[in-house]
């Protein structure tokens, strides 16, 4: 309803969806661009871009998948004219390694060897994320920090859902590889 009242000219309707959607899309540009300052400028952008082509909007996906595609397209621009690329996610609250086979070790921050650890293996999945190739890079951010669908990140980024499906495995599979290094050593410590 806020899309179609905002589409028809209500300005206080399309005030309401950038309140809804701005840090959910700050989130985004803010782990492809590596300056704050930056990032939000590009979210301001991208709304301002959003607004420009609403009536353009057809409902064909939801609002929000048609944003994100908005912001990442700004975002890629600003990236492409800047010759820069990026992207860093960090890890550091215990409840987003609920997904890790090893989460049990990223919750012990009782000791400053705990800390130590945590924060090597947050530096670690970091740089791995950072390495992949940007379609593989955004392709899993908009999966596990955005929890987008399959279906979702296949529109935003205009692909078949089974290409998103392989990117986020060779994600998943070389971010694992590159850590699963350092998840064996502290294993291997637990001897008491």
């Amino acid at each position: 309803m806020l899309v179609e009242a905002a589409q028809a000219g209500c300005r206080k309707s399309f005030d309401m969806l950038v309140l809804k959607y701005q840090r959910r899309l700050m989130r985004l540009i803010s782990r492809l661009v590596f300056d704050p300052a930056q990032a939000e400028d590009l979210t301001q952008d991208s709304f301002i871009n959003a607004y420009r082509a609403l009536k353009h909007f057809r409902g064909d996906s939801a609002f929000y998948t048609w944003l994100y595609r908005i912001g990442l397209n700004t975002a890629k621009n600003f990236l492409v004219s800047q010759a820069r690329r990026g992207a860093i996610i960090v890890l550091t609250d215990a409840e987003e390694s609920e997904g890790f086979v090893d989460a049990s070790s990223l919750r012990n921050i009782d000791t400053p060897e705990s800390m130590l650890e945590s924060k090597q293996l947050t530096q670690a999945i970091n740089d791995a994320v950072d390495a992949l190739p940007d379609d593989v890079r955004i392709s899993i951010v908009l999966r596990e920090l955005d929890g987008l669908s399959y279906e979702e990140i296949a529109h935003v980024m205009k692909c078949p859902v089974g290409t998103v499906r392989s990117r986020i495995f060779r994600a998943r599979e070389t971010i694992a590889e590159k850590i699963r290094p350092m998840l064996d050593r502290s294993k291997g410590d637990d001897r008491f």
